[in-house]
This record gives structure tokens, C-alpha cells and sequence, in this order.
């Protein structure tokens, strides 16, 4: 039997580690494999020391991660990556830092996300983003957010947002933690966000936590299914090339 056609993706992990295995987790289910040649090949650069978006971003005293994800994208590429995916929301931040540094596709996870908001957007075209305070003050997703005729809803919670991101970090899903991200859903359930977005990917690692009645998906998945179609080259990747600093 002839070995399976498949391209090697190259992973930009470490944001957080236990996220970018749940990457490889979901993209081993999402295979329908009878082989161990039929899974998708990849190159992981599981790097836990990129500098945190957080002290970049939001409290402006950290060094700037793009150096270091353009490297880690250029190493990546080296090895034998024919295209570059990243676990992290708000390290989308620095795609173009990415993008600049390899010539094979970035298959971008806010394009993904926001083609899946797209497709379940009620006709106010609200849709609640669970994320980093720092991918609203960035507008991470705003650009995209506007093409699709969509409306980010946020909560201005950056204490309470950031409490369950830590305590994922440091302890893993926890029940306090599931309980805080069921809080912030119900929250953004009460400012008319019926469609919700999971867009960081330690709130990923808590996805069975949701308010009751919200329809919601998870950026993470929306990569997935994009690497998939990719590695085996069913379709090529949505790369959005909007310039983010």
C-alpha cells in the first residue's frame, strides 16, 4: 500500500505548553486514520521561554516576542515545514513578524476563527470574544471582525480574565478555573452574545465550561481543521496578510 501523501506543518508552541499539546491531540482525532502514515507530520517547537505577550502587550515592560517567533518559524522552515501554525491568539499579534521571516504559508487562526463566526452569527452580528485583555487592546481581531460584517463583544474583566489564564498556566483546568471562564460566558451571554468565541488558547483547555444556552466554537479547533485540509492537501491555507505590528 502506498504511503499517504502528507505535508509536515511546523508548530510555534510553548503559549502555553499544555495548549500546544492539546493542538496535537486534536489534530490526531481529527484524522481518520487507519495507519500511523495517515496522521498529519509535524515539527514542534514546543518553546516555553518566547517572551510573554502579556508583559509585551499589556504592561509594556517585556521584549518583544517577534524576534523570537520569526526564528523559531525560520527554524522551522529549515527542517522541513511547508507551512507555519500557531496555538496562540494573541501571539497572532506578531504574524507579520512571522510571515517576514519564511516563504511558506502562515495558516492563520484569526481568519480561520473568524470565517467560523461568520457561518453562526445571528443577524446582530454580536459575537462574544472569551480572550486575552490583550487581544482586545490590541484589536486583534477587529480588521477581520469588519470584513465580515461582525461585532466583537468583550468583557472590560482584565483582572478576572487574566486570574483563570494564570491559574491554567501554573495548575492546569481546573475546577476554580472552569468556573471563572462559566462566569465570563454567562457575562457576555447577558450583553446579547448568544454566538461565542473561544479565542485563547488556556480558556481551549476549558472548553466544556461554557454558559448554558450559548452557541460556541473554539478558535483552536477552526486550525485545526485548517492544518488538516492543508497536510493533506485538500485545500490550500488562509493566510490573511493585514500587517499586525
Amino acid at each position: 500500500m502506498p504511503v499517504p501523501v502528507r505535508r509536515p506543518i511546523g508548530i510555534l508552541g510553548g503559549m502555553g505548553p499544555e495548549a500546544t499539546v492539546l493542538l496535537m491531540q486534536k489534530l490526531i482525532q481529527a484524522v481518520p486514520a487507519q495507519d500511523d502514515a495517515d496522521h498529519v507530520p509535524l515539527l514542534v517547537d514546543q518553546n516555553p521561554q518566547v517572551p510573554s505577550r502579556i508583559l509585551h502587550l499589556i504592561e509594556g515592560t517585556g521584549e518583544d516576542p517577534g524576534p523570537t517567533l520569526a526564528a523559531m518559524a525560520a527554524r522551522l522552515e529549515r527542517a522541513g515545514a511547508q507551512a507555519i501554525a500557531m496555538p496562540c491568539n494573541t501571539a497572532h499579534h506578531y504574524a507579520l513578524a512571522i510571515r517576514s521571516a519564511v516563504a511558506v504559508p502562515f495558516i492563520d487562526m484569526v481568519a480561520e476563527a473568524v470565517a467560523r463566526a461568520r457561518t453562526l452569527a445571528d443577524g446582530s452580528g454580536r459575537v462574544g470574544l472569551l480572550a486575552s485583555p490583550a487581544v482586545r487592546r490590541i484589536a486583534l481581531f477587529e480588521p477581520a471582525f469588519e470584513a465580515a460584517g461582525l461585532v466583537p463583544v468583550y468583557l472590560e474583566a482584565d483582572e478576572a480574565l487574566l486570574s483563570v489564564i494564570r491559574r491554567v498556566k501554573a495548575e492546569g483546568p481546573t475546577a476554580a478555573a472552569r468556573a471563572g471562564l462559566a462566569e465570563a460566558s454567562a457575562s457576555l451571554a447577558e450583553r446579547g452574545a448568544s454566538v461565542q468565541m473561544i479565542a485563547c488558547t488556556e480558556f481551549s483547555l476549558l472548553s466544556d465550561a461554557m454558559a448554558p444556552g450559548v452557541r460556541s466554537f473554539d478558535a483552536m479547533d477552526c486550525l485545526v481543521e485548517a492544518i488538516v485540509a492543508f497536510a493533506l492537501l485538500k485545500e490550500p491555507a488562509r493566510d490573511m496578510r493585514e500587517a499586525r505590528a
